[in-house]
């Protein structure tokens, strides 16, 4: 039934055009916008597509729903930073002084938010 089709993800945000310019400006990414629909379509490396879209009762995700596999975290979370995006910390988790977990339970990883509150993740790939 899916053999043809190429599936998609989508999330919700409170502000269309800070979550443009934060996709589109700071992360960098394709965004197009739909005007006809009220939604983003931005194009992730590798050419994944997630649609964005606003809600009116709008509460961010509490859990991480976009993360980014990078060769060097720690380069990954400079540039971040210097782009003026600030890490998160979490409970749970002990981070260092730039926020990446480093431990034996999990790859390296550091979390930020979009402009929603929404997480998402740099993660340590090994494979790259």
């Amino acid at each position: 039934m899916f053999q043809d089709s190429t599936a998609f993800s989508g999330f919700a945000v409170d502000d269309l055009a800070a979550a443009k310019r934060f996709y589109g400006e700071t992360l960098g990414f394709d965004v197009r916008e739909d005007t006809s629909m009220d939604l983003l379509d931005i194009t992730l490396p590798g050419g994944t597509r997630v649609m964005v879209y606003p809600k009116p009762d709008f509460v961010p995700a509490t859990y991480t729903i976009l993360n980014f596999p990078v060769r060097d975290v720690d380069a990954a979370v400079d540039e971040l930073t210097a782009k003026g995006v600030e890490m998160a910390r979490f409970d749970g988790f002990e981070q260092d002084a730039k926020g990446i977990a480093r431990d034996d339970r999990g790859p390296t990883i550091s979390w930020f938010r979009d402009p929603a509150g929404n997480i998402l993740s740099v993660v340590a790939d090994d494979t790259m």
